[in-house]
């Protein structure tokens, strides 16, 4: 069940945009297997992706589609309330985010900034203004159709678990539309040891010694 329609009417639409976040300009247009050796499409947890504020429900899980599917114009997610969208997107593991890649109507309907958070699944409307991202992009309004990609500041986005995407603004439409998302990086398991956990949340009983007492009393555990 998507969580997106339900919040779609949760804000308002006269939003006030901070801009004290660096931009950055820099994008790229993508050769046709650009993508597809560091696609993290794979590593998403697609089944746990939300999009707040999308017009039909569950249209912005399909966006992050497979590279192959990049020019699929049939799945867009479009805005409902206003220009405004945001995406949660977790991951399977960890994450080592490389750059995200947009494929948008040419126009008004475009998207005109992106701000990543890493590792905010609580983001929303309430308070994706207040928090400070973690990397923020002024966007191309046109890519002739194509594949627009932006590279992260690598250092980063190097072990992250899930992603948010606000797409704060537009140029000058009264929704936003986009037609697919592409992450690409690398990603590993994660890992977790639950003896190194065990030990770690138990205290020590060798660090709370009492002088003159035997060793063993200062091992009993009840």
């Amino acid at each position: 069940m998507s969580h997106c329609h339900n919040e779609a009417h949760a804000h308002g639409h006269g939003h006030h945009h901070g801009h004290d976040h660096d931009h950055d300009h820099d994008h790229d247009e993508l050769p046709d297997a650009g993508l597809v050796h560091e696609s993290l499409y794979q590593r998403i947890d697609h089944d746990n992706v939300f999009c707040l504020n999308e017009a039909e429900p569950e249209s912005g899980k399909s966006v992050l589609k497979p590279w192959h599917e990049k020019m699929d114009d049939t799945k867009f997610v479009e805005s409902d309330a206003d220009e405004q969208l945001i995406f949660r997107i977790p991951f399977t593991g960890l994450v080592k985010l490389k750059s995200i890649s947009l494929r948008t109507d040419p126009g008004e309907t475009a998207p005109r900034t992106m701000k990543a958070f890493i590792n905010r699944d609580d983001l929303d409307f309430d308070n994706a203004e207040s928090t400070a991202p973690t990397q923020e992009w002024e966007l191309v309004e046109d890519s002739h159709g194509q594949i627009a990609e932006y590279h992260t500041r690598v250092a980063k986005f190097a072990s992250i678990r899930s992603l948010a995407l606000y797409f704060s603004d537009n140029f000058g439409g009264d929704t936003t539309k986009i037609s697919f998302i592409g992450l690409k990086g690398e990603f590993s398991e994660l890992k977790r040891d639950p003896i190194i956990t065990v030990y770690e949340l138990q205290a020590n009983p060798a660090d709370h010694k009492v002088p003159g007492v035997h060793d063993a009393q200062s091992h009993g555990v009840e």
